[in-house]
C-alpha cells in the first residue's frame, strides 16, 4: 500500500503547530510554537492576543516544518486541520492556511475535531485496539467514550459543569499559584499528605462528572481558614484535591470498562499529563489486566501530530470538507463523522 503523508495544522488555542505524520502512526516532524509565556501574566489565554500571534507565526512554523526534511508539499497526501472546538479567532488562522494549501496544491482537505485529535494521539504510541474506552480529560472536557472501531464515538458520560482541567486551574488560582496551575497542583500533590476533607464529587452510578462542587469546597476551605487566621498548607491541599479527583475519575472509568466488557483503555487530553492520574490508572490496569495507553507528555497538550494522525484515519473513512469549511467555537464530537463523511 502506498504510504500516506498527512500534513496536520493545529491552532485551536494558544499553540500554533504543524506536523507531518506517515500512515497515522509515524511522526516525521512536528513544530509547536507556544504562547504560554505571553499569556501567563494575564492568568489565562487572551483570545485576541492568541489569534494575532498565530497570524505572525504561521508562515514561520510551516517554513520550519519543511526545513531539513526530504518531504515537500507536493508529496503530501492530504491536509488535516482543526476546525473546532476552540477559540474562533485562533481556529480561523489555521483553517485559512489549510484551505489555501489545499486549493493551491490540489490536496484533499480533512476536517478534524480537536477531541478526536487528542484521542488519536494514542496511535502515535501504539496501535489502537478495539473495542476501547477513551477517557478525555482536558481544560474543556471530561468524557468517557466507547469506541468499537476507528472514528466511532459513543459518549457514555461527561462533565455536567466544570471540566477537570478547568477545575485544576481554578483551584490553583485560589491558593495563589501561577497559570497554568494544573501542573503545579500535580507537582505539589506529590509532596504533601491527604489531611483535608473534601467531598467525592457526583459519586453515583452514572458515567458523568461534576467538579464545580469540589471547586467550591476548596474555595470555602481556603476562605474559612483565612477567616480563622490559619494558613492552608498548599502541598497537603494539593494532595487531598488530586486524590479526590483521581479517585472519582478512575472509579467511573474502571467501572465503564467492566460493565462494557472492554479490555482496552486510552487516556488523552492535557490532564493526561498529570502524573498522579497516570500512575493510578497504570496500577489499576495492571491489577485488572487492562491494556492501558496514554500519550507521551508532548502529545498530551495541543499539537499538530495528533491532528495529522487523526487526519489519516479520517481520510481512510472518507471524511472530507470543501472550501466552505468554517471554524466553530463549539462542536460536538458525536456529530462530527455524520457531518463530514464523504463530503466533497
Amino acid at each position: 500500500m502506498k504510504d500516506v503523508y498527512i500534513l496536520g495544522i493545529e491552532s485551536s488555542c494558544d499553540e500554533m503547530s504543524a506536523s507531518i505524520v506517515k500512515n497515522g502512526n509515524e511522526e516525521i516532524k512536528t513544530i509547536v510554537l507556544s504562547q504560554m509565556d505571553i499569556h501567563k501574566k494575564y492568568g489565562g489565554v487572551v483570545p485576541e492576543i492568541a489569534s494575532r500571534c498565530h497570524i505572525e507565526s504561521a508562515s514561520m512554523v510551516l517554513e520550519e516544518l519543511f526545513c531539513d526534511i526530504d518531504i515537500k508539499l507536493n508529496d503530501i497526501t492530504a491536509i488535516a486541520v482543526t476546525y473546532g472546538p476552540g477559540l474562533i479567532g485562533s481556529l480561523l488562522v489555521g483553517l485559512q492556511i489549510a484551505k489555501t494549501l489545499s486549493f493551491v496544491y490540489n490536496k484533499p482537505l480533512i476536517p478534524v475535531h480537536h477531541i478526536a485529535g487528542h484521542i488519536y494521539a494514542n496511535s502515535l504510541v501504539k496501535e489502537m485496539k478495539f473495542p476501547l474506552i477513551a477517557l478525555v480529560v482536558s481544560g474543556g472536557h471530561t468524557d468517557i467514550i466507547y469506541m468499537k472501531e476507528h472514528f466511532d464515538f459513543n459518549k457514555l458520560g461527561g462533565t455536567l459543569d466544570d471540566a477537570v482541567g478547568e477545575c485544576y486551574d481554578k483551584v490553583a488560582r485560589v491558593v495563589g499559584l501561577d497559570y497554568p496551575g494544573g501542573p503545579l497542583i500535580d507537582m505539589y500533590a506529590h509532596k504533601g499528605k491527604h489531611v483535608y476533607k473534601l467531598p467525592l464529587p457526583l459519586d453515583d452510578d452514572s458515567y458523568n462528572f461534576s467538579f464545580s462542587g469540589l471547586k467550591s469546597a476548596v474555595i470555602n476551605l481556603v476562605h474559612n481558614s483565612a477567616q480563622k487566621g490559619e494558613n492552608v498548607n498548599i502541598e497537603n491541599l494539593a494532595t487531598t484535591f488530586q486524590d479526590t479527583v483521581v479517585e472519582i475519575i478512575t472509579k467511573k472509568t474502571m467501572r465503564a470498562l467492566k460493565e462494557h466488557n472492554v479490555n482496552n483503555l486510552i487516556v488523552c487530553g492535557g490532564v493526561a499529563a498529570n502524573k498522579g492520574l497516570r500512575e493510578k490508572f497504570q496500577t489499576l490496569c495492571n491489577e485488572e489486566n487492562i491494556d492501558f495507553t496514554v500519550p507521551k507528555m508532548n502529545y498530551c497538550t495541543d499539537n499538530a501530530a495528533m491532528i495529522a494522525s487523526a487526519g489519516f484515519y479520517a481520510y481512510q473513512k472518507g471524511i472530507r470538507a470543501n472550501m466552505s469549511l468554517n471554524a466553530v467555537a463549539v462542536s460536538s464530537l458525536y456529530e462530527y463523522v455524520r457531518l463530514f463523511k464523504c463530503e466533497e
